[in-house]
């Protein structure tokens, strides 16, 4: 009996066992959702490679840190942005500007330079962007009457310039000493230490580079305004390769565009205080 008992519980152990839940394998885990593309950068924007010279201030000079500011720039970027390009500024000696140019080390001189007659058998042109006058500087007392009164003064001027040009036409017939510099701020540098009396500048450059400094202290403006165009030319535009006439034709149209939409005047503003686009 205690057999019969015994196997009895067997089969109702069995029986419990085959009547249990039948165990289904976990469900696997759901697929993590697949993460969002990254957004595709910007697309670089095709560089203008522009001249300048540094040492005009308040047209194209260096911040304390080194990096290109003035008008001639913040004009450069305001073009640039028009036309959708990326400046990139290629600083050069003045004398060697348009031979950098035809030699395609950069695409365009944005720095200041003079449109005339001389320099367009060699280069193209945009419209102009500012024009302003030259004037003559030397030491206040100066007994001026005429361009005879500076008869044995030694006059410093920048390479190359069209100041160079006026002096030597007219200064150094009259008796003065011209001598050529490579920078503008070199000028200046040998006026206050002696070596020369004065200069031939731009009339805004030299008041913001020499005569509002203390060095320029004792100086000041001899003569009437040069604007003879046969010296300061049309104006300053933008200097580019004779051939590079679509660049020409943007650049035109960008220029247009800034002194249409303000951003000329409030880039002006930041310089000058009169109307530095002349008349």
């Amino acid at each position: 009996m205690k057999h019969l008992i015994l196997t009895a519980g067997l089969i109702g152990t069995v029986a419990l066992v085959g009547c249990g839940k039948k165990e289904e394998p976990a469900p696997a885990p759901a697929a993590e959702p697949a993460a969002a593309a990254a957004p595709a950068a910007p697309a670089e924007l095709p560089e203008l490679k522009v001249a300048i010279d540094p040492t005009y201030e308040p047209f194209t000079f260096k911040t304390a840190d080194g990096k290109p500011t003035g008008f001639d720039v913040d004009i450069a970027e305001a073009l640039c942005n028009e036309i959708k390009r990326k400046c990139v500024y290629v600083e050069q000696v003045w004398d060697s500007m348009i031979p950098g140019l035809q030699a395609k080390k950069y695409d365009a001189i944005i720095s200041s330079m003079t449109i005339n007659e001389e320099r367009k058998q060699v280069v193209d042109f945009t419209d102009r962007y500012y024009k302003t006058p030259s004037r003559i500087v030397t030491k206040a007392d100066t007994n001026f009457t005429d361009l005879a009164s500076l008869k044995g003064k030694k006059i410093g001027v920048l390479k190359g310039s069209t100041q160079e040009k006026y002096a030597m036409a007219e200064l150094k017939p009259a008796g003065a000493t011209v001598t050529p510099y490579a920078a503008q701020d070199q000028v200046y540098l040998d006026i206050k230490s002696g070596r020369l009396d004065g200069t031939v500048a731009d009339a805004v450059e030299v008041t913001a580079g020499f005569l509002s400094k203390p060095e320029g202290q004792g100086y000041a403006f001899v003569g009437p305004e040069i604007s003879d165009a046969k010296y300061i030319g049309d104006g300053v535009g933008v200097a580019l390769r004779k051939e590079d006439t679509a660049l020409k034709d943007e650049l035109n149209a960008a220029i247009k565009a800034i002194r249409a939409n303000g951003v000329y005047d409030t880039v002006a503003k930041k310089y000058f205080t009169f109307d530095v686009y002349g008349q």
